[in-house]
């Protein structure tokens, strides 16, 4: 068959190329890692995030480690405190007991007689003599020391009805109040009372400090006015108390004599 032109269709087609002459294959790059000549370069910081990793495995297990260490203690002293509960109620019953006891104040059963001076505190007599009060008797006077121990009533009350004409604190030591030579050392309290019941009549109680008794309570102030056997402070523990006396009146009283304040009378005007 021929076309329009005269020339065969086969004749047409472009001859083939001989095979020779064909475009190569697209070549594939394939080769071995461990053919190819490599170096180990020296990193610098290298193995410091597994440092820190280790580091923060070590520190997470030592709060593991204190957390269940305290809740094991927690559990112990909880265990233990269950089991001794009954006896610290017990001791804290005992305590409560003796704290009302210790500061115990009843009420004293004050002589009537104008003419009586009584005790300003509970406890023991061991020293009546005469000295020199310039603060508030302004001379010589009578002394009557009172003892008291960690038994005793604390509470002291006025051995005279009549004003408060003088409060005076004095800083010092803390001697033993067993020793009579605390009175001129140790810290004190002066009170001076203006008696209303002998006119112009001045009587002093001087509050002394001690070794365990370093808290001196003042209830009264300058001007206020109390009754014989009135509360007037509080010494806490084991202390010492002076009365000064005018050189007119007749001691009661004698070294070893218990007194109680407010009741027992150690003096009388003549």
């Amino acid at each position: 068959m021929r076309t329009s032109t005269g020339v065969s269709p086969h004749r047409l087609r472009s001859p083939r190329a001989p095979h020779s002459a064909r475009a190569p294959p697209p070549q594939i790059c394939s080769f071995h890692a461990a053919t190819l000549p490599t170096k180990i370069i020296a990193v610098k910081h290298k193995g410091k995030a597994t440092q820190a990793a280790l580091k923060l495995i070590f520190w997470s297990l030592v709060a593991l480690l204190v957390v269940t260490a305290v809740g094991i203690l927690a559990a112990l002293v909880g265990t233990f405190i269950t089991a001794i509960a009954g006896i610290l109620f017990a001791v804290w019953v005992l305590f409560a007991l003796f704290c009302l006891w210790f500061f115990r104040d009843p009420n004293p059963s004050v002589p009537l007689d104008a003419q009586v001076i009584v005790a300003p505190a509970h406890g023991k007599v061991d020293m009546v003599d005469e000295t020199e009060e310039t603060d508030f008797m302004g001379g010589p006077c009578r002394r009557i020391s009172i003892f008291l121990s960690v038994i005793e009533v604390h509470v002291q009350k006025a051995p005279v009805a009549g004003s408060i004409m003088h409060l005076k604190h004095t800083p010092g030591r803390f001697m033993s109040a067993l020793k009579q030579e605390s009175a001129a050392h140790n810290e004190n309290l002066l009170v001076g009372f203006d008696s209303n019941e002998q006119p112009g009549e001045k009587i002093a109680v001087r509050l002394i400090a001690g070794v365990l008794a370093r808290r001196i309570v003042p209830w009264i102030a300058p001007g206020d006015e109390v009754a014989r056997g009135e509360r007037i402070s509080l010494i806490q523990f084991g202390s010492r108390v002076d009365t000064y006396l005018p050189l007119t009146t007749r001691l009661c009283v004698k070294p070893g004599d218990k007194v109680r304040g407010g009741e027992t009378v150690i003096a009388t005007r003549v």
